[in-house]
């Protein structure tokens, strides 16, 4: 969250935080606004990105109620945990037009099936859990990808999982 946040902050957004009291008082000293009930934070941001660790005391933390609260114009950008969000409050909630959009990168079922509801909408952009990778993990992710393609190109396929497949009449 603290990347993200200095990151807002280099593009001029006012950065605002909630949270647990260590965050809170963590924030007061990097110079960032605090928020000072969760109902307060969800209605005055235009942007809200959840960094929050999956616990028993966070699993379902976020409601349908809280996300009435945002603004119609808002986004919601949840690269963290899906639990963090009671279910199916955000596909309620962007149907009902609060929050307006919603960037989302993790689900509760991985990979995403083709029929999820969230794919269906024209305010959400999924992402398949890459949306906060490194550099060093995209130049070894890419760099994987091409090898196997090149290797099967020279016949030599690798990383095979199903090779039954291979046996497919061309």
């Amino acid at each position: 969250g603290q990347i993200v946040a200095g990151y807002g902050k280099a593009f001029g957004m006012n950065v605002r935080i909630w949270g647990r009291e260590a965050s809170r008082i963590q924030a007061l000293t990097d110079g960032y606004q605090v928020a000072t009930t969760c109902e307060e934070f969800f209605a005055q941001c235009d942007v809200i990105s959840l960094h929050l660790r999956l616990t028993d005391e966070t699993r379902g933390l976020i409601t349908l109620e809280t996300l009435s609260c945002m603004k119609p114009t808002a986004l919601l950008v949840n690269t963290s945990r899906a639990e963090l969000i009671e279910p199916d409050a955000l596909i309620a909630a962007l149907n009902r037009g609060r929050p307006g959009m919603a960037a989302v990168d993790v689900f509760e079922s991985e990979p995403i099936l083709q029929g999820h509801a969230l794919l269906r909408l024209e305010n959400c952009i999924c992402t398949p859990h890459i949306g906060y990778v490194e550099q060093d993990s995209y130049e070894l992710y890419f760099g994987a990808a091409f090898d196997n393609v090149v290797n099967f190109i020279k016949g030599t396929p690798s990383n095979i999982v199903n090779p039954g497949a291979l046996q497919v009449r061309r």
